[in-house]
């Protein structure tokens, strides 16, 4: 469970005076109590995991927006925020895992064509719950294009 050493870790990055550290633990903290309130119950690990894989992806959206509104600054503290988000997630599937189970996925649907590429992609989903959906469509499309 992350959420109980949450306001521990608010307090240390407060004394050292981490100003991203604390904002961005303390947006973690209310995005986990947001979540809670709407499931109506203790979130688990998983729950917590997938609050932490939104937030993430909230902030690379937001790099991409504003390296292309040339505001690089807030492109830079976004970047922070990932980072510090990153903590708390499990590493990244390698490329080769998922072009493996991209391959593994293939082999078992037996596409058609593009238009069996959703069922790919569900497929390869329901088996690395973690990984990039944007990685695993062009691996997909890669393959069956």
């Amino acid at each position: 469970m992350i959420t109980p050493s949450l306001q521990e870790k608010i307090g240390v990055a407060m004394k050292a005076h981490d100003e991203v550290r604390v904002s961005t633990l303390r947006l973690l903290l209310s995005a986990f109590n947001y979540e809670q309130i709407a499931k109506q119950h203790e979130l688990t690990e998983e729950e917590e995991l997938a609050v932490i894989r939104r937030e993430a992806k909230k902030r690379k959206e937001a790099i991409e927006m504003y390296k292309n509104a040339g505001a690089v600054d807030r492109a830079a503290k976004e970047a922070a925020e990932l980072e510090i988000l990153g903590e708390y997630l499990p590493p990244d599937m390698s490329d080769e895992e998922l072009v493996k189970l991209v391959a593994d996925a293939i082999i078992q649907i037996k596409p058609s064509g593009m238009a069996d590429m959703g069922k790919v992609i569900g497929l390869v989903k329901s088996r690395a719950p973690d990984a990039d959906g944007g990685k695993i469509a062009q691996l997909v499309k890669e393959k069956l294009g």
